[in-house]
């Protein structure tokens, strides 16, 4: 049973680190601002969009299917207050 959102941060480490923390596939780089100023720069409801739509190489959701949108734009302002 779930007891409630899950934070940003525990579904980075979760689901999304693989890809953000090493840059596989083209990935922006959690901690590497100058890897998000572009796709910063289009807005965060674009941000947020393309993390729960997927975008590129990126899959639907980075693959979190039990994540809500929600809980998708947690991780994208996590990944954001890390850079």
């Amino acid at each position: 049973a779930s007891s409630g959102p899950r934070s940003g941060e525990d579904i980075f480490n979760k689901s999304c680190t693989a890809c953000h923390s090493t840059g596989a596939g083209g990935a922006p780089k959690i901690g590497v601002a100058a890897d998000w100023e572009s796709r910063v720069a289009h807005g965060m409801d674009t941000l947020y969009a393309n993390a729960i739509n997927g975008v590129r190489g990126m899959p639907a959701k980075g693959l979190c299917m039990d994540c809500s949108d929600d809980e998708m734009k947690a991780v994208v302002d996590y990944i954001l207050e890390q850079n």
